[in-house]
């Protein structure tokens, strides 16, 4: 019954490709265990859980796990994509672009010239 309540949260850990996973239910609480690639996947699971169960939500125990902590996320530049709206993606926060660039000027010279395919690390702030 809990199982098919936080569906959508397991169907999200299948398509984030969520490791080492794990779920069992037991007396009506669902316990889900895995690693995330980043802390934004991490983010993106729990605002799931959130959105169906509430802030804290009784019936689910969940103990995700961050493979990279070093970095918050990779993106991978989109046509139409710029450092600011990249930034309000992941930080909602335009102004933030900065933190981006500099995290990438490996590869990224002007923050104003950023091309489809690159991919870019998104910094933890």
């Amino acid at each position: 019954m809990v199982k098919a309540k936080y569906q959508d949260v397991l169907d999200l850990g299948q398509e984030l490709n969520i490791q080492n996973g794990d779920v069992s239910e037991e007396n009506g609480v669902l316990k889900v265990n895995g690693t995330a690639s980043t802390q934004y996947e991490k983010n993106q699971l729990w605002d799931k859980i959130k959105e169906i169960g509430g802030e804290s939500p009784s019936d689910i125990i969940a103990d995700i796990k961050v493979a990279d902590e070093s970095i918050y996320h990779k993106h991978t530049v989109k046509g139409g994509e710029s450092l600011s709206k990249i930034a309000k993606h992941y930080y909602k926060d335009p102004m933030k672009y900065k933190a981006i660039f500099e995290a990438n000027t490996g590869i990224l010279k002007n923050p104003d010239v950023i091309h489809p395919g690159q991919e870019l690390i998104i910094p933890n702030l």
